[in-house]
């Protein structure tokens, strides 16, 4: 009877062991849990923002006539477009109507489309790029391979005007090119280009840019 008394003494113990052990790592469990849990879905202020509108374009370039525009109105495709200037020197789009765009910068541009914008959208963001300048032209006469009228851009050359008028001709004086240029007051300046120092660098100060209107004469 005593042998079975002291066995259920010892077996009390054993469990009062186990509970106790149980209960100091009940803390260190609840961590464990925690630890796996997902983690929280991070706040809106750690969201990327919307991207804004792109701003850049050349400001101080005149619109002319046939150019090609690229305009973009922010978050609104379907009046966003390239379109080019008419030989009225308008353009049209919807919601807008009818614009002048030549005579104006892409600058001026932008604010008359988001003035006509305004009644139907909050706050048009618009860029205007001209995606192609066929209003600014040059022309180059004689012995060239292709003589015609060309776009001109910022960084044309008279060498870049050969070019792309396909170089010389077998019998065309190269010492002996100029480039006319109208003067404001409608009198011309012609202007010496001599090729063949040019291309040695003797006088590449008179491999001059092409302004719109200059005719290249080669004889």
């Amino acid at each position: 009877m005593r042998s079975i008394v002291n066995g259920i003494a010892v077996f009390g113990l054993f469990l009062t062991t186990a509970c106790v052990s149980l209960l100091a790592q009940t803390p260190s469990l609840g961590a464990g849990i925690a630890a796996q849990s997902p983690k929280s879905a991070p706040s809106a202020a750690s969201q990327p923002s919307e991207q804004t509108p792109a701003q850049g374009h050349d400001s101080s370039f005149v619109i002319g006539n046939d150019d090609l525009l690229a305009i973009n109105v922010w978050k609104e495709p379907e009046v966003s477009r390239s379109i080019p200037v008419r030989s009225d020197g308008k353009i049209s789009l919807p919601l807008a109507g009818e614009l002048q765009a030549a005579g104006r910068t892409p600058l001026q541009l932008e604010q008359d489309i988001a003035d006509k914008l305004r009644p139907y959208i909050a706050d048009p963001q618009v860029t205007v790029i001209v995606q192609q300048i066929n209003s600014q032209r040059y022309n180059i006469l004689g012995q060239v391979a292709r003589p015609g009228t060309y776009s001109v851009t910022l960084a044309t050359t008279v060498l870049d005007a050969i070019a792309n008028a396909g170089g010389f001709r077998d019998f065309a004086k190269k010492k002996d090119v100029y480039v006319l240029r109208r003067n404001p007051d409608g009198s011309e300046t012609r202007i010496p280009f001599n090729y063949k120092d040019v291309i040695k660098g003797v006088k590449s100060e008179q491999n001059i840019k092409l302004q719109p209107n200059d005719t290249i004469v080669v004889p």
